[in-house]
């Protein structure tokens, strides 16, 4: 995290310009005096809720007209459950990608994927991609694994201690999973994996969520397993966490890499030469070529696996479907290989082990989202699985028509055309 000394310096020269360190350092000091209005009404969604809110702000009447339309205003019970301080909603443009054609062992046929974004050329890239897939036949999908965790931590005086209640707590195991499934109807812990450290104790709990990506489920079972634990163990820890941040959850890790946290898919799809030079003018060994030297690019730059742009595409559709938009944060790490076969066409294929998505709870219910699930006819239970190999082949598409830009000299001209027009 350290920064070069010309930098430091050319930064210090501009925030110095004009103005004393003392004058900085006061911009800094803390006004605990300074009076401040707090934002009112909790999840309440009523009108007079809403206005309260409102009256906090400094906004325009033209600025909340944005913001709360009649119709987010009609709707707002809608939302109560997934928002606090409720004051409107956002509009994102969604576009359709595809066909994307799905050979895989639960998604089967021709998807159209709803994909909101800010991002001109997004759309038209993921569409590209679809299409060259789906000329080809499609593209093989295996959902792999599935599992989401909790990794509750307990401290205790000295190593021994820590030790006697890891003695304890493993055989406990029939009683945890008790506890656990006494919440949810749908959770069930499949795994338990202990780690010492010290006077430390990590324990991870897998669970298999149903149809739902299902942290909150996850979180409510491990919070009662602890309950159980403080309360039952023998030796009491000195302090407890239902999550000591050894999940995964919500940012890029070597273990759920190397593991599942989510749904784990990998997807490949062969290409003959001739589509590759028709829809993406370029060829296998071109694009074989850019993926091994982007391959080394990332080694270097210490990326979490392999791959060009998956965030892109899942952001693009966690959002338009209902997801956790934050879980792209370990959905998008994985692995992306290109390989020029025998016959000299493109073998491609990308490996995500975090895929972390639900077709049930969320935001899956809400209005627009339930939407977006129901034009890819995934929404509702008995569809996560192959929502999940959807995601996986979106991400497939998406690295294919990438590559293919960056090999044929079209990705700044797309971006130029899409983005600000012609110059």
């Amino acid at each position: 995290m350290a920064t070069d000394y010309r930098h430091v310096g050319n930064h210090l020269e501009r925030l110095l310009h004009g103005k004393t360190p003392e004058e900085l350092s006061e911009r800094l000091r803390a006004k605990p005096s300074a009076p401040f209005r707090r934002v009112p009404g909790g999840t309440r969604v009523t009108p007079s809720a809403i206005e309260k809110r409102w009256a906090v702000t400094t906004a325009s009447a033209a600025t909340r007209a944005a913001v709360l339309d009649p119709e987010s205003l009609a709707n707002a019970g809608t939302y109560q459950r997934n928002i606090e301080h409720y004051i409107g909603t956002v509009k994102v443009p969604v576009g359709l990608a595809g066909p994307l054609r799905v050979n895989g062992l639960h998604a089967q046929g021709d998807f159209y994927i709803p994909l909101a974004t800010t991002e001109a050329a997004l759309v038209a890239s993921y569409s590209r991609g679809a299409q060259v897939v789906t000329e080809a036949g499609g593209c093989a999908a295996l959902l792999l694994n599935e599992g989401i965790g909790r990794a509750p931590g307990f401290s205790f005086r000295d190593v021994s201690e820590a030790g006697r209640f890891v003695a304890w707590v493993v055989p406990q195991l029939p009683e945890l999973e008790k506890a656990a499934h006494a919440t949810t109807r749908h959770g069930r812990i499949t795994d338990l994996r202990v780690t010492v450290e010290g006077n430390h104790v990590y324990l991870y709990f897998e669970f298999q969520t149903g149809d739902a990506a299902g942290q909150n489920m996850v979180t409510i079972a491990t919070q009662a397993v602890c309950d159980y634990i403080l309360q039952n163990s023998p030796v009491k820890p000195v302090a407890a966490f239902v999550e000591a941040n050894m999940s995964g959850d919500k940012k890029a890790t070597a273990q759920s890499f190397q593991s599942v946290r989510g749904r784990k898919v990998t997807v490949e799809v062969v290409l003959p030469a001739e589509l590759v030079a028709k829809r993406l003018h370029t060829t296998p060994a071109k694009m074989t070529d850019y993926w091994r030297m982007s391959a080394l690019g990332g080694v270097m730059s210490g990326t979490m696996g392999i791959q060009g742009h998956y965030a892109n595409g899942l952001t693009a559709l966690y959002i338009a479907c209902g997801q956790d938009a934050a879980c792209v944060a370990e959905s998008a790490v994985g692995i992306t290989r290109f390989e020029v076969t025998d016959a000299g066409a493109l073998y491609a294929a990308v490996t995500l082990p975090n895929l972390v998505v639900g077709t049930v709870g969320g935001g899956t219910g809400l209005p627009s989202q339930r939407a977006c699930l129901e034009v890819l006819g995934l929404a509702g239970t008995g569809q996560s699985q192959a929502f999940a190999e959807v995601a996986g082949a979106l991400a497939l598409a998406g690295e294919l028509s990438i590559i293919g830009a960056l090999t044929a000299g079209d990705f700044a001209r797309a971006h130029q055309r899409l983005a600000r027009g012609k110059p």
